[in-house]
């Protein structure tokens, strides 16, 4: 078959972009679509991109459109419906909050769209900015979003068949899209078994957007003194340092070599991110063998098991995360080792070559037979 991926766009490197390198791993001679591509926002994984047969849209010769694609977001139908995909007889969307699950495919082509999640600006979800709090911004979204929430959902009727990320994504997906799905977890790259001495500090690993909530793990650690790694970057990272004690360390955007090291020796990995459709930064922790405590929200706790592989705090505050980490300071040694190996095993779970196995099985029961 001839095969094409699209993907919302290619200015960061996150779960979603793993998703699509995974899917051009299964898929090598696939063309890739996508509304423009900044090689320089995906840093060190602009590499994994250099030999791909990559085509842009119109829109990503408007020299400012990079930086202001968001507020420009009305025009995201037009850069979708622009596409040809006439001379493919498969195409795969990796779809989130640009919506490139919008494009156009004729009757003899099959789409099918691997959704992340659905635009949360458009379904009042927690979004990296708190755009509400700007009553100009809010008046032009509310202007806006009304149309590209109709248009979001005819586009998603144009699609022949749906891949969820998670449970979670699909509950949304028959929510806002009626349509039925299967769901296929995104892949885990799992690192080598490390046998590392554990040291008396806590980890996380995050962009720092609002949704997020790194600030609710500062407060905990500064209320309860216990030291705190905090790996990612963002708008906020001034912020968060001026009201982080000295027991929290801000370590950026830390080498390839280095991330092993830093979380196969913490005591667990804290998160406390709202409405996240999976989770990949938790189920990743989980294959350096580390235990998660994490808010109960979005498709966490399909990966989070109490007292199994780590801890589900109910109530978004430091006091609630800190009741759960003394839960974790109290276990035996035995008990601590048993959810370590736990952690292992449920990241084990979402290989990349159980991804692969089933990505493939669906295109061929559904594409080929279609």
């Amino acid at each position: 078959m001839k095969i094409a991926l699209v993907h919302d766009q290619l200015k960061e490197f996150g779960g979603a972009e793993r998703v699509l390198v995974s899917l051009k791993k299964i898929f090598p001679e696939a063309d890739v679509y996508t509304s423009f591509y900044d090689p320089k926002g995906l840093g060190t994984h602009a590499k994994k991109f250099t030999n791909w047969k990559i085509h842009t849209s119109w829109a990503d010769k408007i020299p400012f459109f990079k930086k202001l694609y968001s507020p420009l977001r009305f025009i995201t139908p037009w850069i979708w419906e622009s596409f040809d995909f006439k001379k493919y007889d498969l195409v795969i969307s990796s779809s989130g909050a640009y919506m490139s699950k919008g494009i156009i495919t004729q009757p003899q082509t099959i789409h099918i769209c691997y959704l992340h999640h659905q635009p949360r600006y458009l379904y009042y979800y927690e979004t990296a900015i708190e755009w509400q709090k700007y009553w100009p911004v809010k008046v032009y979204a509310h202007l806006i979003n009304h149309d590209l929430r109709v248009w979001d959902q005819l586009s998603a009727q144009r699609v022949n068949f749906f891949i969820a990320n998670s449970e979670e994504t699909k509950k949304r997906i028959v929510k806002f899209y009626r349509r039925d799905t299967t769901v296929i977890y995104p892949p885990v790259n799992i690192p080598p078994v490390v046998n590392s001495v554990t040291k008396n500090y806590y980890v996380t690993v995050s962009r720092f957007a609002r949704a997020k909530h790194i600030d609710l793990l500062i407060e905990a650690a500064n209320q309860q003194g216990f030291k705190l790694k905090i790996i990612g970057s963002g708008r906020a990272e001034n912020y968060f340092k001026s009201i982080a004690k000295e027991n929290i360390e801000f370590l950026g955007n830390v080498k390839d070599q280095d991330f092993p090291k830093i979380l196969s020796q913490a005591k667990a990995f804290l998160f406390a991110a709202v409405d996240e459709e999976f989770g990949i930064a938790v189920a990743e922790a989980m294959s350096y063998s580390l235990p998660v405590i994490a808010f109960k929200s979005g498709g966490v706790p399909e990966i989070v098991k109490n007292n199994l592989n780590g801890y589900l705090f109910d109530q978004l505050t430091p006091e609630s995360l800190i009741e759960k980490i003394k839960l974790l300071e109290k276990l035996p040694q035995e008990k601590y080792l048993e959810m370590k190996k736990a952690a292992r095993k449920t990241a084990e779970s979402f290989s990349e070559d159980r991804f692969k196995k089933e990505i493939i099985e669906f295109v061929k029961k559904y594409a080929r037979t279609t």
